[in-house]
């Protein structure tokens, strides 16, 4: 476990966020072997391919936190030196202060107690922290990058990928699905739509199955009594 409060709205937001990872894992690996480079100056992150340096993704970079080793914590961004307070940070802050979430309005978190603070929790806590962060503002997707000394940086990206339609969830889902664990699958559908910008409607008062829907086409999920997704169709098209 990570950051309690944290992780429970990235739970919500788990499916919304790995198809939106998965677009930006795409549009970088079109690249080819590539590289990341940050100028915080012009707060922008850009991926560049090796082979062909005027190939690029570039992307505005919002700074949300830092999560470092040495002193066992996570510094929020609108407290940071290099940040800024009044800047997509502070709309995690202010949610964490009308929903009464201190993980969200302290400006620096210990890590809990019985954290390794290695490498790869370190990482898992970036990717709650970028999936929190997604949930909050509705912006996606997150980079997390080492910045040194073990310690990483979270970033929320405009970036030039296109927006997540059900057509294009159709595709990715079956694939994405075999891979994730979600907390609560339901909820995390309900959420998907949410972020999304889609239409949801439930197929029964149990919520049994939730329909999906945009302009782009359809899907339907099918939950078990513990809300576990066992089964998902999709179909392509304009729907009337």
């Amino acid at each position: 476990m990570t950051f309690a409060a944290l992780q429970s709205l990235a739970d919500r937001a788990a499916l919304f966020t790995a198809l939106r990872q998965d677009a930006l894992v795409t549009a970088t690996e079109e690249l080819g072997d590539h590289r990341w480079d940050a100028d915080m100056t012009a707060g922008t992150i850009t991926f560049t391919s090796h082979a062909d340096p005027s190939r690029q993704v570039v992307t505005r970079a919002h700074l949300v936190a830092t999560i470092a080793p040495g002193p066992r914590s996570l510094l929020w961004a609108w407290a940071h030196p290099q940040g800024d307070a009044e800047g997509i940070a502070a709309q995690l802050r202010a949610h964490g202060l009308e929903q009464g979430i201190a993980e969200l309005f302290d400006p620096e978190l210990p890590f809990p107690a019985d954290a390794p603070a290695d490498e790869s929790w370190i990482a898992a806590a970036a990717h709650t922290v970028g999936g929190a962060a997604i949930e909050i503002t509705g912006r996606s997707p997150y980079y997390s990058a080492p910045i040194g000394g073990g310690t990483r940086a979270v970033f929320l990206l405009d970036a030039p990928i296109p927006a997540l339609t059900v057509a294009a969830a159709v595709i990715a889902l079956p694939r994405i699905l075999s891979g994730l664990a979600l907390a609560d699958a339901r909820t995390a559908v309900w959420d998907l739509a949410r972020l999304a910008g889609w239409n949801l409607t439930w197929a029964d008062e149990n919520y049994s199955g939730a329909s999906v829907a945009d302009a782009s086409g359809s899907a339907m999920f099918r939950f078990d009594e513990q809300a576990r997704i066992t089964g998902f169709e999709g179909s392509l098209g304009a729907q009337g």
